[in-house]
């Protein structure tokens, strides 16, 4: 789908970004920017759409994503209509690769960074223990100032290479080819998607939405996702199940129809398609 291309800010006494956002709107939107980026999520949760992957996010999470690979963060509605109880908190910094020289990377000291930028250009997530660890370095780059920001960002890097705790996360390579006349009708079918999935969502309707006949919407859609709008909207509700079985406050049969699946058998069949795992022992895997 077509991301939209984002400006990151930077000012002139740092030679990286880095931030905090404390609210679900920042870059709420499906976009790629030529930094990579890294992400703590302090506090949050929602859905993560990373190159041709769609997963639940949620607080704790660690994520490096590298230059212009398309990715969105959508927070859960909760953190829309109820700010005050539901904060965001994100730790992020974006920087270029070669921003400490064209010749720093090549280094044979660097070779862990260096390897560990190439894995983020399919997108890298942190777990286990490990991303405790690299979240708080993250958050201590923010108010750093001096050579210490750099080195801080260093040992993040660094600790993520050396991680034998990190997946990658799209099976696409970061790329961005696609016409910029298309960021209406793209962001178009990702809104309706999201605030619709749980409904039964009819391909005449999704047509409507992209101005496009049903028969071109088919060929539209899997020329751009490399995936069919069923494999799609199925991956946003295997995601929004796996957000209701970590709360743990809702049993299968209700997570399976909360979650816009209409029968069991579809819901198991798509739950561990997408995860490898059955419902519960996903909901396993989690609290063990």
């Amino acid at each position: 789908m077509k991301p939209q291309l984002l400006k990151v800010s930077n000012d002139l006494v740092h030679s990286f970004s880095s931030r905090q956002d404390k609210v679900p709107y920042i870059n709420n939107l499906w976009h790629y920017h030529p930094e990579v980026e890294l992400i703590y999520f302090k506090y949050g949760s929602g859905t993560r759409f990373i190159g041709d992957s769609i997963q639940h996010f949620k607080s704790g999470d660690v994520y490096l994503l590298g230059s212009n690979l398309p990715h969105y963060w959508r927070f859960d509605d909760v953190y829309f209509e109820d700010e005050a109880n539901n904060h965001a908190d994100a730790s992020v910094v974006h920087f270029n690769e070669d921003f400490w020289g064209s010749t720093f990377l090549n280094l044979p000291e660097n070779l862990s960074i260096r390897s560990v930028l190439e894995k983020s250009k399919q997108g890298v997530e942190i777990t286990g223990n490990d991303k405790l660890h690299i979240g708080k370095l993250i958050e201590n780059i923010i108010p750093a100032e001096g050579p210490k920001k750099i080195m801080l960002l260093m040992e993040a890097l660094m600790r993520i290479g050396g991680s034998k705790q990190v997946k990658q996360i799209s099976s696409l390579v970061s790329r961005v080819d696609f016409a910029s006349s298309e960021n209406d009708r793209i962001n178009a079918i990702y809104n309706y998607a999201i605030a619709n999935f749980k409904n039964k969502i009819q391909i005449e309707e999704m047509a409507g939405v992209a101005n496009i006949s049903p028969n071109s919407f088919c060929r539209y859609f899997k020329s751009r996702t490399r995936k069919t709008f069923s494999q799609f909207i199925n991956e946003i509700r295997v995601g929004h199940a796996c957000k209701l079985l970590i709360e743990n406050k809702l049993n299968l049969k209700q997570i399976c129809y909360e979650s816009g699946f209409h029968n069991f058998t579809s819901f198991h069949k798509y739950f561990k398609s997408i995860t490898g795992k059955s419902p519960l022992m996903y909901q396993k895997t989690v609290f063990k």
